[in-house]
This record gives structure tokens, C-alpha cells and sequence, in this order.
């Protein structure tokens, strides 16, 4: 067993162990020694308690000020109110009964301790309720050595704060990496000599003292630096390690065919492609002709032809004897996709049939929902190679689905997917009982900082189309304050009703369903605090059916209709014969109504960033004008309101994910698809550190091509082995 594996329960006792394991995750001395602390704290510089969060575990180094008695019930019950201040603001401490009398002893005005505890308020005050604590400097004896004087002598010239829990805060968290700390000599250095040396990195058991105990802040830049490297580099070495062995794996090389499918659907276009889909369709095409799988991830701002660019790769595909899948992540964005698909294609969508081009294929859909007789069809023409393009849901993934020869797996909005249901349909390239790995083009509609595209998919080569096609029509961007000013409310469903009388269509986006299973949902912060659950898809469109827009004809649509329903209120939306569809996040991504001008989204602050981009670019799809209004109670002074402002004043999606990335914890961003590796970023930031990720991904390239299997990098094996559990492993083989 490696040394910094042994179990904490065995250095630190089965009690300290246990909550370590249960509340932060901590379970092997090496898991302790990288439990980094999120600040430290000067010896005489005090605490910010006017920044303190409310309904947080905290911990903080402050001042008694004031410290009093009272007592209630006849004298029988006794309250210790203590204050403590920092210059910047004051915090009462609060202890009741039997807790008065310690605290009351040791607490004296003018001593200095550290607190922790849940922020709380009461009688419009911040409070913590039964505080423990640790005093810091003399004891009541004066003498500077003594027990009183503990903390201060792990403290150093820095008092670390680690990331605490209940049960274990952050002085005790410190006495517990004080007992483990002389195994950092023990530590393996992942990093190659000539890299560290190079770039003057410490080695990482000075790195691993250094962050736990500086004594100057130079210390902890040093041990940052190095730490953030190890995390940045061993990640992405397990990355190019999956980039190296794909191109081990045997692919069919499928090469554009003149006079094929794909020359006679770029004959029937009625535009150009703009450069972005030309220099993407390269990238693509060149990959599609190796005999290696090819790994791709294609972001497109919303509304760019990604769906036209997949597409052709498609074609190319088919062409060369091969089938295609793209997988959707719900029914009515498979069954959009597939009327898309066939719309574009026309004749050429008629394979099979005696009225078809000299030159077509089958376009299927497939989907869970279809009737036993359509499923059989479809199913049928799946593994006899007469249907060359399938597009449906998870449904593709499920035993009984074979094909004849599959070639590309397109994935559409790869965050809705799980790694398993990916790894199903690529599984499904065996044919014959030969392996042959299909090529894999992930599509995704959501802006990915570069940052996190490396981390993240940084097993897949990225394309970017960020430029839209001639014809679009600009997106102009307002939010109502629905609460300050009641009367733009109105002016929004005037402007529909104006949209509406011109010809147009509109959508009225709400966060939740309506019926009584979705007001049983457990309440955000955001909700206790106003009193009422998110506005309701039923419950507005009975509203204005009622009021606002009475006349006009309204349908709803949402993820609990049945999916014929919802293809059948979709088709007619599409057709027109809908003037206002009030709809949840189901119209989020892929639908595609060009005569759709207008989109009001109600309580528009309880959605993310890149969620409220997505749901804009349903509109503007045509040569009309498009207009997103962005209704919300929130005040104007509150965070949820400065991000809907953001969102308001651009068009750019990538610099809105960058937003969205800085308002979130990374750990949101980066996502249960990387299964787990969000943990083990402690140091690095994916928002602020993208010059040590690229170098990363450089160095590791070149140590992975030098060495792929690390047999002369003991110490980077050891790393990737304690990143790479085997949920992770499982995870970057799927990938």
C-alpha cells in the first residue's frame, strides 16, 4: 500500500476518521494532506464579519467586545450574549442553560478566539447560536505557552482555514493535519523531474507544508502554484492518455463520395455555407477519413447550423456505406431533429420508396413511444442497412436495437446524457463480430469557456461555430421588473398581442408545470423567502387565456403530455395554427419555428445564464426581428436581477458562460459527467487559471507521446491511480 493511502482511522482514531469520511469526504492520510485551506488568516488582523453568509458553517477570528448575562423564568433560565467585532461589523454569540458557564469563564472582553457555527438571524441581527471555539494567544495565566495558547502554536505566522463541517471545525481539522503532516515526505511527485525543474516548482512535500503551515505568504504562493500544477497536469495526462489510446482503436475510414447523397443535398440548398460550417466541416470531414475513431466536440451559439453541419457529416457516412445515429435527449427534440432532417433532405429522404431519387436513404425516427407496428419498421430497416440515417432518444440505445453497419454517433446536447448511454450506442459499431468503433461527434448548444471544454471534454477535439448564418435577425433583450413596475408587465403582453396581429408567433416560458405533484417539490431559498412557488405553465395559460391575451389562440406544451400530444401541439405551433405557446424548458433546445418573434419567460431569474441564452434563441430564427422579455420580482439591487442584466446586454454566449461559470461553483459547471473529477480539483480554478491548464495539456501530450504507458514516471502513475478510481476510469473509457 502506498503511504499516503493508509486509512485516517488508524493515525487519527475510528471517531475523528469517521467524520472526516461521512461529512468531507476524507478518508486516507493522502485525501487529509491535500484537504487544502480555503484562507488564512493574519496573527492581528481580524476577520471581515460584514461579509459573513447567511445559513453557512463559518469560521471566524474576531474580538470580544462585550459579554452579559440575563436571565428569564423567575431566574431559573439563564442567555450568555456575547458580542464580537472586527472592526468592520459585530456578531452576537448566543449560548443557553448549562452552556453559559464555560464561555462565560473564558470569554472575556478583549480576549481574541476563533468561532464556528451556522449564521443565523434573529431580532433582525446576525447571530451564531452555541458557537464552539478556541481562544487564541495567552491563557487567563498570561503565559503564552500554556494549553490556552493550543491553536496559536499550530497557527504559526498564518492561521489556516480549512473547509470545516459540522462536527469537525476548522482548528480541529488543523490538529488532525498536524498529526499526518510528517507523511508528506512520503508523498510521490507526479510531476517529471525535467517539468519541475524547469518551470522552478517546489518538490510536493515542501508544496504539501508549505500550504498546510506558511510562514509568509510567499510559502503559500509557492505551494498554490506547484498544487495547482499537479491538478491540472495529472488530469490532463489522464486525458491524453484516452486521446493516445483512440487512436489505437480500428475505425472504417469514411471519405466523401462524388456525385453521392451529400453533392446532391448540397445542390437542393437555397444558401451558402457561411465559413464557420465550411472550416468545421473540414476539421470534421479530415477526421471522418482516418481509420481511427474520430473524438469530436462542436459547440455552436444557438442558431449557428450545427444541426446542418452534423447533417452532412451524415450524408458523408452514408455515402461510404456506413449509418448514421444522433441521439437526442428528449422526444420532442428527436422528433424536431427528424422533421428537420426530412424537411432538408426531401426526396433524398425517400429511399425505398418507387418515386425516390436515383440517389436517397431512409430517414427513421425511433423513439420509445412508437407503436409496436412503427418500431418493427423502423427497427427492421436498422439492421438491414435500408434505413442510412436514424435519429431518437435513448430508445437507440436498448438491446434490441441492431444495425447493419454504424459509422457516426452524433450526440445532441451531450450534457443531458449520461457516460453509459453514450458508451451503449458506440458499442453498437460491432458488426460481424468485428470491433469497428464508430466515429463520435458530440454537439452542444450551450457555450463551453475554453477552460472548461479542456477539463472537461478534453478527451475530444474541440470546433467552435460561432458565427451565424445570412438571414438571422437580431434578438433585442429587455427584463420587466414585474413587481416595481407592474405596467411594463402589461406593455409585454401588448407586445405579443402587436407580434401576434402581425402575422407572428410567440412562446411564454414558465419554470414549472402547475399541477400538484410539482407544488409538492421542495422550495429553494429563493422560494421560502417570497412565499410562492415558480409561475406555472397551466396556471398562466388559463391567466391569459383569461385576461391578457384572451382571443388569442393558446396551447401548452410540457414534459408530462403524451408524446403524440406534444408532436401533435408542436406541428401545429409550427404550421401556425398556434398563436402563444405557453411551454416549460422543454422548447429549450432544437425547436426551430422561423415565424416565432417574440418569447416572454416568466420568473426568468430561476433560470441559469446559458439556460436563459438557450430558451432566447428560439426566436430570431426568421427574417423577423426577434424580441426575448425577461419577466422578474426580484429587486433591483439583488444578484439574480445583475444576472438576468447580463444576459439582457449580450448576444454572446460564450462571454455569458463565462458569467454563468463566475456566479456558480465550478463544481456545478464541470458536472456529475466527469464522475467525480470535480472533487479532485481543490487548487485549480477552471475560471482563472487557463494558462496553467493549456501548458498542462501541452506537457502532457508530450510526456503521453514519449511514454504512454508512464513506465518511467513511477510517481504519475501512483496519481493517476488515486484520481482515476474506477467509477472515474469507467468514466474516461466511455468517454
Amino acid at each position: 500500500m502506498p503511504p499516503l493511502d493508509e486509512p485516517l482511522k488508524k493515525t487519527l482514531g475510528p471517531a475523528t476518521a469517521k467524520v472526516l469520511g461521512e461529512q468531507l469526504d476524507l478518508h486516507t492520510v493522502g485525501d487529509l494532506l491535500h484537504h487544502y485551506p480555503r484562507r488564512y488568516e493574519e496573527r492581528g488582523q481580524l476577520t471581515r464579519l460584514s461579509e459573513l453568509p447567511l445559513d453557512e458553517d463559518v469560521t471566524v477570528v474576531a474580538q470580544v467586545a462585550d459579554a452579559r448575562v440575563h436571565t428569564f423564568n423567575g431566574g431559573r433560565g439563564k442567555r450568555l450574549e456575547i458580542t464580537i467585532t472586527d472592526g468592520s461589523g459585530r456578531l452576537q454569540l448566543v449560548f443557553f442553560g448549562r452552556g453559559v458557564h464555560k464561555p462565560h469563564k473564558e470569554l472575556l472582553p478583549g480576549s481574541r478566539a476563533m468561532f464556528a457555527g451556522r449564521v443565523s438571524v434573529f431580532n433582525r441581527r446576525l447571530q451564531l447560536a452555541h458557537p464552539t471555539y478556541a481562544k487564541l494567544g495567552a491563557d487567563e495565566s498570561g503565559d503564552p505557552d500554556s494549553a490556552g495558547s493550543a491553536v496559536e502554536s499550530w497557527a504559526g505566522a498564518l492561521i489556516p482555514i480549512y473547509p470545516a463541517c459540522k462536527g469537525m471545525e476548522s482548528w480541529k481539522i488543523a490538529k488532525a493535519v498536524d498529526a499526518v503532516l510528517p507523511r508528506a515526505q512520503d508523498a510521490l511527485d507526479p510531476l517529471p523531474p525535467s517539468l519541475r525543474e524547469g518551470r522552478g516548482f517546489v518538490p510536493l512535500p515542501e508544496a504539501l507544508l508549505k500550504v498546510h503551515r506558511p510562514h509568509t505568504k510567499a510559502d503559500i504562493e509557492d505551494a498554490r502554484q506547484r498544487l495547482k500544477w499537479d491538478e491540472a497536469f495529472v488530469l490532463q495526462v489522464a486525458l491524453a492518455r484516452r486521446r493516445f489510446a483512440d487512436t489505437q482503436l480500428p475505425a472504417v475510414a469514411r471519405r466523401p463520395v462524388p456525385g453521392g447523397l451529400l453533392d446532391a443535398f448540397d445542390a437542393r440548398l437555397p444558401f451558402t455555407l457561411t465559413e464557420g460550417q465550411e472550416k468545421v466541416t473540414r476539421e470534421i470531414f479530415g477526421d471522418l477519413a482516418t481509420e481511427h475513431p474520430m473524438h469530436r466536440l462542436l459547440q455552436g451559439e444557438v442558431g449557428s447550423g450545427k444541426t446542418l453541419v452534423a447533417l452532412r457529416a451524415m450524408l458523408t457516412v452514408v455515402d461510404a456505406g456506413g449509418q448514421a445515429a444522433m441521439l437526442a435527449p428528449t422526444e420532442v427534440l428527436a422528433q424536431q431533429h427528424h422533421r428537420s432532417v426530412v424537411e432538408m433532405m426531401g426526396e433524398l429522404a425517400e429511399g425505398g420508396m418507387l418515386s425516390a431519387a436515383e440517389r436517397a436513404t431512409k430517414v427513421v425516427l425511433l423513439t420509445g413511444s412508437m407503436g409496436a407496428a412503427a418500431r418493427r419498421a423502423a427497427l427492421l430497416d436498422l439492421v438491414t442497412g435500408e434505413a442510412g440515417i436514424v435519429i431518437g432518444t435513448h430508445a437507440l440505445i436498448e438491446d434490441k436495437v441492431q444495425f447493419h453497419d454504424l459509422g457516426l454517433v452524433v450526440v445532441d446536447e451531450q450534457h443531458r446524457f449520461g457516460v453509459e448511454q453514450r458508451d451503449a450506442l458506440r458499442a453498437k459499431g460491432e458488426s460481424r463480430g468485428e470491433r469497428r468503433t464508430p466515429h463520435l461527434l458530440v454537439m452542444t448548444a450551450t457555450p463551453i469557456p475554453r477552460t472548461v471544454a479542456m477539463t472537461v471534454f478534453g478527451d475530444l477535439e474541440t470546433s467552435v461555430l460561432d458565427q451565424l448564418p445570412a438571414g438571422r435577425s437580431p434578438i433585442a433583450s429587455h427584463v420587466v421588473p414585474a413587481q416595481d413596475k407592474p405596467h411594463f408587465l402589461a406593455r409585454a403582453w401588448e407586445r405579443v398581442r402587436e407580434e401576434v396581429g402581425k402575422g407572428h408567433q410567440a412562446y411564454v416560458v414558465c419554470p414549472r408545470i402547475g399541477d400538484e405533484e410539482d407544488r409538492a417539490k421542495k422550495k429553494s431559498a429563493e422560494d421560502e423567502a417570497e412565499k410562492r412557488p415558480p409561475l406555472a405553465v397551466l396556471d398562466i395559460a388559463e391567466e391569459l387565456g383569461r385576461g391578457a391575451l384572451a382571443g388569442l389562440r393558446i396551447a401548452v406544451l410540457h414534459g408530462r403530455m403524451q408524446p403524440d400530444d406534444k408532436d401533435d401541439t408542436m406541428r401545429r405551433f409550427a404550421a401556425g395554427e398556434v398563436d402563444v405557446l405557453v411551454a416549460t424548458t422543454v422548447i429549450e433546445v432544437g425547436v426551430n419555428v422561423p415565424n416565432a418573434t417574440v418569447m416572454v419567460i416568466m420568473d426568468a431569474d430561476r433560470f441559469g445564464v446559458s439556460q436563459l441564452h438557450q430558451l432566447r434563441g428560439r426566436v430570431g430564427r426568421g427574417s423577423a426581428p426577434g424580441l426575448c422579455l425577461l419577466v422578474s420580482e426580484m429587486p433591483e439591487a439583488t444578484p439574480a436581477r445583475a444576472r438576468l442584466g447580463a444576459v439582457a446586454a449580450t448576444l454572446d454566449g460564450f462571454e455569458l458562460s463565462r458569467i454563468d461559470l463566475e456566479q456558480r461553483r465550478e463544481g456545478d459547471v464541470l458536472g456529475q459527467a466527469q464522475s467525480g473529477v470535480r472533487s479532485s480539483l481543490r487548487m485549480l480554478s477552471v475560471i482563472d487559471d487557463e494558462e496553467v491548464i493549456v501548458a498542462a495539456r501541452e506537457e502532457a501530450a508530450a510526456v503521453v507521446g514519449d511514454d504512454p504507458g508512464l513506465e518511467r514516471l513511477p510517481g504519475l502513475r501512483t496519481a493517476l491511480d488515486a484520481l482515476l478510481d474506477k467509477e472515474r476510469e469507467r468514466y474516461l473509457d466511455k468517454g
